[in-house]
Parts: C-alpha cells; sequence; structure tokens
C-alpha cells in the first residue's frame, strides 16, 4: 500500500457469518424439499399399489362370475349348499365356476368351489377349495386389504334384492353389484355380469 499499511485479504468475520447462515437456510431448505419428495413418491406408490391391488380383485371376480355354473356341492358335513350364496357377513360370496385350468393333469373336475371372505383385519382373501364336495378349504389368498365392510346385491329377470337363496330353477342371479367400503371411508360400487362366460364388469363408482 501506498501509506504503508498492510493488505488485507480475504473475509471479515461478518461476512462469514452471514455466508455460513445463508448456506444453512439453503441446506435446510434443501433437505425439507426433499422429505417432502420421498414422502410423496411414498405416499404415491401405496395409491398405485392400492389401485392395481382394486383392479385384480376385479379382473379376479369378474372371471369367477363370468364362470358361475349352475351345480350345487356338499360341506364337509355332508349338506347341500346352493350353487351360489351370498351374504354380508364374512363370508360374502361363494360360487361355483368352470374353466378351471388342469395344467398338470390331475385327477380332479375342471370346475371349482371358490369363495370370498373378509377376515378380521380387513383383507378380503379368495379360498379355493380342492374338490367340490366335502373337501376343506386351500389357505385364502389375501386380495385386497382395508376393506371396512361389503355389501352384495342380486339382479334377476330385471329386479334387484339384497338377499339371495338359490333355489332349483333360479340358481344364478343375471348379475352382482357389489359395493366395498374402505378403512379411510371411500365406497366403490361395482356390478358383475354372472354366468355369461366372459368376463363383463362394469366397473368401478367412486361414490365416496
Amino acid at each position: 500500500m501506498i501509506d504503508g499499511s498492510p493488505a488485507h485479504n480475504g473475509f471479515t468475520l461478518v461476512e462469514m457469518l452471514i455466508a455460513l447462515l445463508i448456506f444453512g437456510l439453503l441446506a435446510a431448505a434443501g433437505a425439507s424439499l426433499l422429505a417432502f419428495s420421498v414422502r410423496a413418491q411414498g405416499v404415491a406408490n401405496r395409491k398405485l399399489d392400492d389401485i392395481a391391488a382394486l383392479y385384480r380383485f376385479d379382473n379376479v371376480l369378474a372371471g369367477d362370475l363370468a364362470q358361475a355354473m349352475p351345480r350345487t356341492t356338499r360341506d364337509m358335513g355332508g349338506n347341500v349348499r346352493p350353487a351360489l350364496e351370498g351374504g354380508n357377513g364374512a363370508s360374502f360370496l361363494r360360487l361355483v365356476r368352470g374353466g378351471w385350468d388342469n395344467i398338470d393333469g390331475a385327477a380332479r373336475a375342471d370346475v371349482q368351489k371358490v369363495e370370498y371372505v373378509l377376515g378380521d383385519d380387513g383383507t378380503v382373501g379368495r379360498i379355493a377349495y380342492p374338490m367340490l364336495d366335502g373337501a376343506r378349504p386351500l389357505p385364502p389368498a389375501a386380495m385386497l386389504s382395508r376393506v371396512a365392510s361389503v355389501a352384495l346385491r342380486y339382479r334377476l329377470r330385471g329386479a334387484w334384492t339384497d338377499n339371495w337363496q338359490g333355489k332349483p330353477g333360479t340358481q344364478l342371479p343375471d348379475a352382482i353389484e357389489l359395493t366395498i367400503t374402505r378403512s379411510d371411508g371411500t365406497v366403490f360400487r361395482e356390478m358383475f355380469a354372472v354366468g355369461t362366460g366372459n368376463p363383463v364388469n362394469a366397473g368401478a363408482i367412486n361414490a365416496g
């Protein structure tokens, strides 16, 4: 320097403190944004998985109902059961369906008895029976979770009813309406054709 004073290079303490403050604010904002993005991605993935499970359940149920057959069965006690039974309890649907593939050529029929149940944990399960008459059920396969309740209605000759009792001559309804109430209060109402041979589902309608 001309005046003989020494030269000063770098930042002052105040400037360093301000720079650190700005850096800390930017780092905190970035971390918050990253955490929000991770949480949002997790929620989106759970929603997508839930929607996929609902579609899988719809497709399986539509296939079972399309292949429904007017064939009575016998339970483990030897009692005759209708070809199709429905209710609003834990076991809300039981039916006999055709078209059961037999890839291994096992000694069994190509028709199968299946049952849909709602567990205490809110999971809808599909139970298959190895034989039509007198056989113990296989373990349930989980299809849909977070279900609070299930209700069925049945259409026969243009009229709807809340109860179904399979009788000779009227062993199968023309269609079934399924109402699913999820644990978060969301309601889905769906309609399925019965015994057509082709899976037909009118689709899920979000009524809640």
